[in-house]
């Protein structure tokens, strides 16, 4: 099975860019960040992020996501982030991994869970505010480099996808996937 990461900064479109890949046939994975924080924020906790245990309940459904997807008939998945993006955010929110955070790097390095080509989209250039993203345009730009940070330090390649439509970013991601699948001997389809 080929996972491909979709990642970059609160706002820049992840999500959007998912739903069009899920229109257009293919299998994805939801972002747990942003269903974590709905349930929460549903059961009165406002400031989410405070919490001890955030980072590790995003990553306790990043991982148990990530292992139904394994189950499914899909040799080509989609995940709308990683526990590379969680550890992006401890980073983000100046606090230490976690001992299953770091466990979970370990592993996913150790059986190569994701392809080592990344789609990293970029920014806008403006901020929706959500329940979920309470960010400002500076923050997600901090947030963005702090990203591409650890994706490299992590070795993964960067796809870059610039803003764009979301049609001509669908396309981007679409060629690349193609493209790399027909260099390997495999169609869009096997």
């Amino acid at each position: 099975m080929q996972r491909y990461i979709v990642t970059g900064a609160p706002g820049a479109g992840k999500t959007v860019l998912i739903r069009a890949l899920e229109r257009a046939g293919f299998a994805v994975v939801e972002e747990a960040a942003t269903d974590l924080i709905a349930l929460v924020t549903a059961q009165g906790v406002i400031e989410h992020w405070r919490e001890p245990s955030f980072i590790d309940d995003v990553l306790a459904l990043q991982v148990r996501r990530q292992r139904r997807a394994d189950a499914w008939p899909d040799d080509l998945v989609f995940f709308d982030r990683s526990p590379i993006c969680t550890l992006a955010l401890a980073e983000f929110l100046g606090r230490a991994p976690s001992g299953a955070l770091d466990a979970e790097l370990v592993r996913i390095e150790r059986e190569r869970v994701y392809e080592r080509q990344v789609f990293f989209i970029r920014g806008l250039g403006f901020i929706a505010p959500t329940e979920a993203r309470r960010i400002t345009l500076e923050e997600a730009l901090r947030f963005e480099a702090v990203h591409a940070d650890v994706y490299r330090r992590l070795g993964y390649e960067l796809i870059d996808v610039p803003a764009a439509a979301v049609a001509a970013r669908l396309a981007m991601v679409i060629d690349a996937v193609t493209n790399r699948r027909e260099k390997s001997g495999k169609t869009l389809t096997s």
